[in-house]
């Protein structure tokens, strides 16, 4: 049904930014392909977490134009062999940017890219990486969700950046299945999960074996209010799993480059939040519109970008709730 209502939603709205912002959300668009005022991340730059690991911190903010959707957190790991690309940015122009940084630190091939999930933040800067003939690693339902929704992703973010910043999308070579998967760098093995559906329905993690290095991509929001594109129930379920790893440092999906365990919490406080009133909210009577105006109004203080997600979110849940 989500697949649909984006089809529709791109379709019925051909004109470009006069969609409104609310008809994409409804849409399933997470708000990354929509203009909000912003800056370039890349000043900032990597930081190397540990020997041989950088991350560039995205900013808390939307695409816009001049900031090339730096918004999510992206990296890579440098192995004794090869370098493994931990998310790639969020356009063609942010992961040339990426791959630069990657060859002002070593010569070894890149042989790994990881995409983590649909969202353009994460996924469509790696067509920057199409030279040097990686294997990309994603989520076995990645590509069908990248057939659903890339080509309206990639209109949207192309009016907001230019169409030069934005390159072709690009599909997993590599797909991991619940049977999970490895990647060897020659000093450092990493682990894939492939997730049940939870912040989206095709959600990747990973974990350096040697150092217990954990990245969970979008599992984990810290600070960003969370984007519920997949089950609310299943996030929280997905959490459960996440945690029982025991990892002593995460690199989340937005936010600090590195947490620990604690930023677990607040993130299942928020959706416990949203499920519990979204709940009473049914068990009310109330209707959905009532219902988005209240649900999850008590987290307004605790997360940037509340506004723009907080009634998505709601709404999200609520279909999902209505009928359990």
């Amino acid at each position: 049904m989500q697949v649909r209502r984006i089809r529709e939603v791109g379709m019925e709205r051909g004109s470009g930014l006069r969609t409104s912002r609310r008809d994409l959300l409804l849409g399933g668009l997470c708000l990354c392909c929509l203009p909000r005022a912003g800056f370039a991340a890349e000043a900032a730059g990597v930081q190397e977490i540990q020997p041989g690991v950088f991350v560039r911190r995205g900013l808390d903010v939307d695409a816009a134009p001049g900031n090339a959707d730096a918004i999510a957190n992206i990296g890579f790991v440098i192995g004794k062999d090869a370098v493994l690309v931990t998310d790639s940015g969020g356009s063609l122009a942010d992961g040339k940017w990426l791959r630069d940084q990657i060859r002002q630190k070593t010569d070894r091939p890149i042989r790994h890219v990881v995409l983590s999930h649909v969202h353009p933040d994460h996924s469509f800067g790696a067509c920057a990486f199409v030279d040097d003939r990686p294997d990309f690693i994603g989520h076995a339902r990645l590509k069908p969700a990248l057939e659903a929704r890339g080509a309206f992703y990639k209109d949207k973010l192309s009016e907001v950046l230019g169409a030069g910043n934005v390159g072709p999308v690009v599909m997993p070579t590599r797909e991991i299945g619940p049977e999970g998967g490895e990647v060897d760098l020659g000093d450092r093995k990493f682990a894939f999960q492939a997730h049940r559906t939870a912040h989206t329905d095709c959600d990747l993690s990973m974990m350096d074996l040697s150092s217990g290095l954990l990245f969970p991509a979008d599992l984990l929001f810290v600070k960003r209010v969370p984007s519920l594109d997949g089950s609310l129930l299943g996030w929280l379920k997905e959490l459960d799993g996440l945690e029982a790893l025991g990892a002593k440092t995460i690199v989340p999906g937005h936010g600090p480059v590195t947490v620990d365990q604690k930023a677990f919490g607040d993130l299942r406080r928020y959706l416990t939040v949203l499920r519990d009133q979204t709940r009473k909210a049914i068990k009310d009577g109330k209707s959905i519109d009532e219902a988005i105006q209240t649900v999850g109004a008590s987290e307004k203080d605790n997360w940037a970008l509340f506004s723009d997600y907080n009634s998505r979110n709601a709404t999200q849940a609520y279909k999902e709730l209505e009928w359990e």
